[in-house]
């Protein structure tokens, strides 16, 4: 969990120094500039434990520059960034037409894993009843909006940037509604925060930059994010893991952190159609995944690079089985109860999208006829109802659901039965 504090800390005046050169040599057991840092003043606005009270610093993270900064892959890791590149490349010319139409469903897919990341979690049920209205778990919501925010800053870098107004008009859509946070949507935290360790960051796991730092620090992030003399994954992984150390919001960096890797791939044109759900496979492994974060800061880049490589790649081969599994379901439904008339309409706007609410069938069915379409479906299997009440209802379609699930299962399954010291060997 990450907290904050209500007020900033009170500084001492003195101004603290986080672009030190790129260009210098650092030390030969690192890949990358490790971060620094330092003490800074604090003080507590909560009650708590006497040691907590009596907290007067804090030792802040001070992330390095990068817009500069060099790296170099080993043979294998280059390999395997290769590999993976060339798995969402054909993923994406081989079954872009199919799974494009899913964007936003993959993107709810994906925002449920990478919920899941934060401790949070939502079926497709509980995302459908969210969509028309109805709060019966607060993360389906939350899942539906990060969703929206994926997508949004993924279909951004289409036009060959990464903008700090993409940025926080993702974060604006993902977190507008907290309750907590709402008031910080959209734009960078003004406070200090933390991850782990209760009401204070005396015990806390991470503590980002200090506020001041944050836009400085992000300005950095965007200009390495334009470059093109890194490998795209490589890129993605590394600015996704340095967006992390900055910390720039006071929730939701996990979230649009993770988006951001999508948005870079799709700047560099490694995918023009697929939004691959990459949090998935990280899920699988949370410890692994937050370890690699870990050990970023202390300048360890290779082991990052290959696990969201890893992750990629073990997504795409996921994404190929069903894309191919989906196409079975549509012609079923097509030769089937969805054959002709509106019922072929409906049959094919699930291939799209597997939730229907009455809002979607009602655009797309004569008045007067879509009960009676509906309720055929729901007989014939093809849809499930997820609402009880009589109007603003939801439907999902059962088969195309259970093949989204079974996606995540194999993907996490596959992830998990992996090792990077494996893929690295495979990839040799």
């Amino acid at each position: 969990m990450v907290h904050r504090s209500e007020t900033p800390p009170t500084h001492d005046g003195g101004s603290v120094d986080v672009g030190w050169p790129v260009d210098v040599d650092w030390p030969a057991d690192v890949d990358w500039p490790v971060h620094d840092v330092v003490e800074r003043p604090w003080r507590s606005n909560h009650r708590g434990s006497r040691d907590d009270r009596m907290t007067t610093s804090v030792r802040v993270s001070l992330p390095p520059r990068i817009a500069r900064a060099r790296w170099v892959p080993g043979d294998a890791t280059e390999a395997l960034l290769d590999r993976a590149a060339a798995a969402l490349r054909s993923l994406d010319v081989h079954h872009g037409s199919r799974l494009a139409p899913l964007g936003s469903v993959i993107g709810r897919t994906e925002a449920v894993a990478s919920s899941r990341i934060e401790d949070e979690s939502a079926s497709i049920d509980d995302c459908a009843r969210a969509l028309v209205g109805i709060r019966a778990k607060s993360s389906a919501t939350a899942v539906v909006r990060a969703a929206g925010a994926v997508e949004g800053l993924v279909t951004a870098a289409d036009t060959g940037t990464i903008t700090e107004a993409a940025l926080l008009t993702a974060h604006r859509r993902l977190m507008c509604d907290d309750p907590i946070d709402g008031r910080y949507a959209g734009r960078y935290r003004d406070v200090q925060n933390w991850i782990g360790g209760g009401d204070t960051p005396r015990l806390a796991t991470y503590v980002p930059p200090p506020p001041e730092l944050v836009a400085p620090l992000m300005a950095d992030l965007f200009a390495f994010l334009h470059r093109t003399d890194l490998h795209p994954i490589a890129q993605a992984a590394i600015g996704h893991a340095q967006f992390e150390s900055i910390h720039p919001f006071t929730d939701g960096n996990g979230r649009i952190g993770r988006a951001l890797i999508s948005a870079v791939l799709r700047r560099r044109a490694v995918t023009t159609t697929v939004t691959a759900p990459i949090a998935t496979a990280l899920a699988a492994d949370r410890d692994r995944y937050f370890r690699c974060l870990e050990r970023y800061r202390d300048g360890v880049v290779d082991a990052l690079v290959a696990d969201v490589a890893i992750a990629i790649g073990t997504v795409c081969d996921e994404a190929t089985v069903t894309a191919l599994l989906l196409d079975e379901h549509a012609a079923d439904r097509a030769a089937g109860p969805c054959a002709v008339g509106p019922h072929a309409v409906v049959g094919r706007a699930l291939s799209d999208d597997p939730v229907l609410t009455e809002d979607h069938l009602h655009e797309m069915v004569p008045a007067g006829a879509a009960d009676a379409v509906a309720s055929d479906l729901v007989r014939a299997g093809v849809l499930r109802p997820v609402t009880e009440r009589r109007r603003d209802r939801a439907w999902v379609a059962p088969a195309v659901a259970a093949e989204l699930e079974a996606f995540e299962q194999r993907v996490q399954a596959a992830a998990v039965g992996r090792t990077q010291s494996d893929l690295l060997r495979a990839a040799a």
